[in-house]
């Protein structure tokens, strides 16, 4: 994924999953190839990475005034996650 900066209307990312299950593989692959490029073009951006057991595969998108968008990515290869991802965050323009 090329990185690029984000919207301003883009507050704040939160992604969440499981560090063991096999349902949560796509996305910390995503996160893995992803993040340091993310972050680069965003640096002031939070983007906040959370790991629990159990826990289904999200990501959850901040704009603004408050509204937030949540998409669910269990089981999804590294690509789908990816143009979901892109999917959310385009909400923000």
């Amino acid at each position: 994924m090329s990185a690029r900066a984000f919207s301003k209307g883009l507050k704040e990312l939160r992604i969440h999953f499981s560090q063991n299950s096999p349902a949560s593989q796509g996305l910390r692959d995503f996160i893995v190839k992803s993040y340091p490029d993310l972050k680069k073009a965003n640096p002031g951006l939070p983007i906040l990475i959370r790991e629990a057991s159990g826990i289904e595969s999200r990501i959850i998108a901040r704009f603004d005034r408050g509204r937030e968008r949540k998409v669910v990515v269990d089981s999804l290869s590294a690509g789908d996650v990816e143009q979901k991802f892109k999917t959310l965050v385009a909400e923000a323009s």
